[in-house]
């Protein structure tokens, strides 16, 4: 009974993943050659050895004529797939069965391949090659897999492989630079993983990815990169086991977040309910982290919680998870308040946030496989490594965009320092438009000391604006001569170059000297006599005559002494009316006001003339 009862609940696991939304995610695959199979294909990508994410690779491709599975050592039909130099690098074509693909994988590295591709033995659509859950044989290399894997559909395999038993030249393009989004200059990304140590491989993968890449991720949080949620799988446990050992040893919150044994074993060794609880604290861990604006903190917790609370140890308690968090100087009653009771009969809020998100949305799957690493909503595939995955997020930046971790020779290759990457540039003043990034390079006009550069970055860049003159003078013509500089480029003006007077050309390449004298443009005057200069001109008269190079004439000195005098003695004429005038203007302007006043006054009081009047006619009544 109680073998059946664990069937039953194992088999509800399976059916619950089995049921779940699964998104294959792919890269592109081009047929170069042969002209009748030039096009772009699908492929799967393997999760595991390494995907160029963000990158491309170019080979020919190869069918073997033994081993054709791959399912052993290629050594053993003394057969090898390394390029002479020269040769593009060589893709495999392997046909699928009797082994697991990463066998296959490893067997064709081995051999001196750049890439595998699985050829499906069925006409079914396209599946994710994963890693086998527990393989003894596979430890050993596993992590070891660092060439690209595909797996194409039976109809292209058929394809290429008729087309090379005619001879013909098989070339393929493995495209990753749209496997992953790349809208911005923020990477999301989540890793969904499980506090489970003793799984096997795909747990020592897991442990050793947090503890390498730790550091890496914290640099790129703390300085807002990237934005990093950590998530953990669970499953509900049917109605009608609720009460069972064995959900109540696999469950919390009766049935409600469920985890498989991990030793298989029901009856000895930790739970699966020891598993969620500790996933609960880890996932409180990151919830209070955040909360402190410290998220990277949680990184802290699951590297010292491994390291200190091993289940081959008998640690792995909540007791020694209490003693870690303490250490780390975590709020108790946060992280209390936050896990809540596990054996009470209500959702955990935590949790049950947690079932919901592993539902697929968007373009993204449900996730069903761990580990899992969710970058920009799309689902990572390939070795769970710190360069691998490092790669992956530098390839969800927004091109000119990446930190410069991610430009660095040990992640990419520099493509300007290739002949400037084939973009603009000004050797003189060590100005290009070529920036580097992850993906490649770009070629764009840049800005440089406030100055706006402008063009299509490939064969022309201008600088734009004001102060533009002072980077290689605006792109205008310069030259110095005789101790005298004189340019094409006017500050004033956004754009355009003129050249300056005495020159004519077009600004740009060339301003030429124009020669007033031959061209007779200046000191055509009587007596006078023109001598060119660099820019300018130089104009003398003979005799007592003075040159007047407004008028382009020649006067006597004498005469232009006399007319200085002439015209200060208008000037001092000049000078006395207006002071003349002015007094006439200021006695006319009393005069006028001592009237007014006068005459205002009269209406309210006699005055002095009025009195004498009026006694006058007084003493003749008498």
């Amino acid at each position: 009974m109680e073998g059946k009862l664990l069937f039953s609940v194992l088999l509800t696991f399976l059916l619950q993943l089995a049921s779940a939304k699964f998104n294959v995610e792919k890269s592109s695959l081009r047929v170069t050659s042969p002209e009748s199979l030039k096009d772009v294909y699908a492929s799967a990508i393997g999760n595991f050895g390494v995907p160029k994410y963000g990158g491309t690779l170019h080979g020919g491709v190869v069918y073997p004529k033994s081993n054709q599975k791959a399912c052993k050592s290629f050594d053993e039909f003394d057969l090898s797939f390394k390029p002479k130099p020269g040769d593009l690098p060589v893709f495999l074509l392997v046909d699928r069965g009797d082994c697991y693909f990463t066998t296959k994988a490893w067997n064709a590295q081995n051999a001196g391949a750049a890439a595998v591709l699985v050829s499906d033995d069925r006409v079914e659509p396209l599946i994710t090659m994963d890693t086998p859950e527990e393989d003894a044989s596979s430890e050993n290399f596993l992590n070891n897999i660092t060439i690209p894997s595909a797996l194409i559909t039976k109809r292209l395999g058929d394809s290429l492989k008729k087309a090379l038993d005619s001879g013909e030249m098989v070339n393929v393009y493995l495209d990753w630079r749209e496997s992953l989004p790349h809208p911005d200059e923020r990477v999301e990304y989540e890793f969904w993983t499980n506090s489970n140590d003793e799984c096997g491989p795909k747990c020592d993968m897991q442990l050793d990815f947090v503890r390498d890449f730790k550091g890496m991720a914290q640099v790129l949080e703390k300085k807002g990169y990237t934005q990093f949620t950590p998530h953990y799988i669970t499953w509900y446990c049917p109605e009608a086991f609720v009460l069972s050992k064995q959900c109540k040893s696999q469950c919390i919150n009766h049935g409600r977040y469920c985890a498989p044994d991990p030793e298989q074993d029901f009856s000895s060794g930790y739970d699966g309910r020891d598993v969620v609880i500790q996933n609960l604290y880890q996932l409180c861990a990151f919830r209070v982290a955040n909360e402190s604006h410290k998220p990277w903190v949680w990184w802290d917790y699951v590297t010292d919680f491994a390291a200190r609370c091993p289940m081959k140890d008998k640690k792995y308690t909540t007791e020694c998870a209490d003693q870690v968090l303490k250490s780390l100087g975590f709020d108790q009653k946060k992280m209390s308040d936050c896990i809540g009771d596990p054996e009470a009969d209500t959702d955990n809020p935590v949790l049950k946030a947690e079932q919901d998100a592993q539902v697929g949305k968007g373009d993204r799957g449900d996730v069903t496989i761990l580990p899992t690493l969710v970058i920009n909503n799309r689902q990572y595939r390939g070795k769970l490594d710190k360069s691998a995955v490092l790669k992956a997020i530098c390839s969800g930046f927004e091109e000119t965009t990446e930190p410069s971790v991610c430009l660095s020779t040990d992640v990419q290759t520099n493509e300007c320092l290739d002949n400037n990457g084939g973009c603009w540039q000004d050797k003189a003043a060590n100005i290009t438009a070529c920036k580097d990034t992850f993906r490649g390079r770009v070629c764009e006009c840049p800005a440089l000391q406030g100055v706006k550069f402008v063009g299509d970055g490939y064969t022309e860049c201008k600088a734009s604006g004001t102060g533009r003159c002072a980077i290689s003078n605006g792109g205008c013509w310069n030259a110095t001569k005789d101790g005298k500089t004189y340019s094409a480029c006017l500050n004033e003006k956004s754009e355009g170059c003129k050249c300056p007077s005495g020159f004519k050309g077009d600004g740009v390449n060339k301003c030429e000297d124009v020669d007033e004298c031959k061209e007779k443009t200046a000191c055509q005057c009587r007596n006078c006599q023109c001598q060119n200069t660099w820019g300018s001109y130089e104009c003398t008269c003979g005799g007592s005559l003075l040159y007047m190079r407004e008028h382009d004439t020649c006067i006597s000195k004498e005469a232009a002494k006399v007319g200085w005098g002439f015209l200060w003695v208008i000037f001092l004429g000049l000078a006395v009316a207006a002071a003349g005038g002015y007094a006439v203007y200021k006695y006319r302007l009393r005069s006028y006001m001592d009237s007014e006043i006068r005459a205002i006054m009269a209406q309210y009081m006699p005055l002095e003339n009025q009195e004498e009047a009026a006694n006058r006619v007084q003493h003749a009544d008498i």
